[in-house]
C-alpha cells in the first residue's frame, strides 16, 4: 500500500526527522564546502576520456577488417555512449558542476548525444521526478507510464503484454526518455502555441541525432558505411540496454516503496529525504561500472543530493549509511544481479490481475 506518512511508517518522531535532515544537511554543507581544483579536474577528464574512447572505436570500427575488430570497436562505442550519457549528460543536467561556472559544462548549455532532448528531460526528471519521487499520480516515472510496478496501481488487459513491453523499453530506453519529456511539457504548457514551440524542438532534435547516427557517419566511412551503420545502431542498443537497467534497479527493487499524494501536504525537508530514501535502491559496481552508469549506483545518495557533483556519492554513502544505522532506517542494496531479479520479479508478477497474485500467494504458503 502507498505510503501516507512516511515519519510513522518509519515509526519516527518529530525531533528525529528534524535531526536526520539536520544531519543529511550537514553532509551536504561539507560536499559543498570541500568542492575545488580535484573536482573539477575529474568531470573534464571524464569528457575527454569519453571522447577518445569514441574517437578510438569508430576508426576500430571503420579501419578494421575483422569482424573481431568491429566486435571490439562496437562495445567500445557503446561504452563511450553510456559515458557520454550518464555519467555527462544526466548529471550536467542536473546541474553538479554548474558551481564551476563553465559555460560548456552547464545545465543549461549541454546536449547530450540522444533522442531526447535535454531541456525536455530536465523538467521531466529534475522537477517531477525528483520533487514527487514515487507520488502515486505525481511522478510519473513509477513504471514509466508502461509498467505495472505497485498494486495502487489499476490492472489493465494491456499490462498482460508485459514481456514484450519490458523487452522493447530496454532496447528503445533512449526514445521512451524523449517521448516521458514531450508528454510532461504536454502537462507544463497551457497555451497550444508553447506546446506547438517543444513539438518543433523535439522533432528538430530527433532529426538532427537520427541524422548524425545513422547518415552523416556512416557516410563518413565511404564505401565501408554499412559496418559503421550496424554498429551505430548496436552501440545505440547496447547503451539504452544498460541505461534501462541501472534506473529500474534504482527505484523497482523490492522495498522501494511507493507514496499517496497526501504524503506531500505540509510535507517537511525531513519527510521529503526519507520519502527519498525509502524509494530508492543501490547496487554495486565497481569503478567502471559506476563511471558508465553515472554513478546511479548510488541512486539513494543521488536522490537526496541530485545536485551534488557524481564523484562524491560513494564518500557520500558511507555517511548516509551510518546515519541509517544510527535511526534504524532501511538502506536497500545488494548486488547488480540481485537487483535486477527483483525488478523483473515486480514487473512481470504485476503483469497479472490481483485476485491471481492473491491464489498465488495462498499457494506459497
Amino acid at each position: 500500500m502507498a505510503i501516507a506518512d512516511v515519519s510513522t511508517y518509519l515509526h519516527l518522531s518529530s525531533a528525529d526527522v528534524e535531526e536526520i535532515a539536520y544531519e543529511l544537511d550537514v553532509i551536504r554543507r561539507d560536499i559543498e564546502e570541500s568542492l575545488g581544483a580535484k573536482d573539477a579536474a575529474y568531470i573534464r577528464r571524464v569528457i575527454h576520456f569519453q571522447r577518445a574512447v569514441d574517437v578510438a572505436a569508430r576508426l576500430m570500427i571503420a579501419g578494421s577488417r575483422s569482424k573481431t575488430g568491429w566486435l571490439v570497436g562496437t562495445c567500445a562505442l557503446a561504452y563511450a555512449k553510456s559515458i557520454e550519457n550518464m555519467e555527462l549528460g544526466h548529471n550536467i543536467s542536473h546541474g553538479q558542476w554548474d558551481w564551476m561556472n563553465d559555460p560548456e559544462i552547464h545545465s543549461t548549455t549541454w546536449e547530450w548525444d540522444m533522442v531526447g532532448q535535454s531541456a525536455q528531460w530536465r523538467y521531466s526528471h529534475n522537477y517531477r521526478h525528483h520533487v514527487y519521487s514515487n507520488v502515486l499520480g505525481m511522478d510519473e516515472d513509477i513504471g514509466y507510464r508502461l509498467h505495472r510496478v505497485t498494486t495502487d496501481q489499476p490492472w489493465r488487459w494491456v499490462h498482460l503484454a508485459t514481456p514484450v513491453r519490458n523487452l522493447v523499453l530496454a532496447a528503445m530506453f533512449e526514445w521512451g526518455i524523449a517521448l516521458h519529456g514531450l508528454h510532461s511539457e504536454r502537462l507544463r504548457h497551457e497555451t497550444p502555441d508553447g506546446l506547438a514551440v517543444e513539438k518543433r524542438n523535439f522533432r528538430d532534435k530527433i532529426v538532427r541525432q537520427l541524422a548524425k547516427d545513422y547518415v552523416f557517419l556512416p557516410a563518413l566511412s565511404l564505401r565501408r558505411w554499412r559496418r559503421t551503420l550496424a554498429a551505430n545502431i548496436t552501440a545505440n542498443v547496447l547503451r539504452n540496454l544498460w541505461v534501462y537497467v541501472n534506473i529500474i534497479c534504482g527505484h523497482i527493487p523490492d522495498g522501494t516503496e511507493t507514496f499517496d499524494p497526501a504524503v506531500v501536504k505540509d510535507e517537511t525537508k525531513g519527510e521529503w529525504y526519507l520519502r527519498q530514501m525509502v524509494g530508492t535502491a543501490n547496487f554495486n559496481a565497481g569503478p567502471l561500472l559506476a563511471v558508465s552508469g553515472g554513478h546511479l549506483c548510488y541512486q539513494i545518495e543521488h536522490h537526496l543530493f541530485p545536485d551534488l557533483p557524481s564523484n562524491r556519492l560513494p564518500q557520500i554513502s558511507v555517511r548516509v549509511r551510518e546515519l541509517c544505522e544510527k535511526y534504524d532506517l532501511p538502506y536497500n542494496t545488494a548486488s547488480l544481479p540481485r537487483q535486477y531479479f527483483r525488478t523483473q520479479r515486480i514487473i512481470h508478477g504485476l503483469a497479472f490481475p490481483d485476485w491471481m497474485l492473491s491464489i498465488g500467494r495462498r499457494r506459497r504458503n
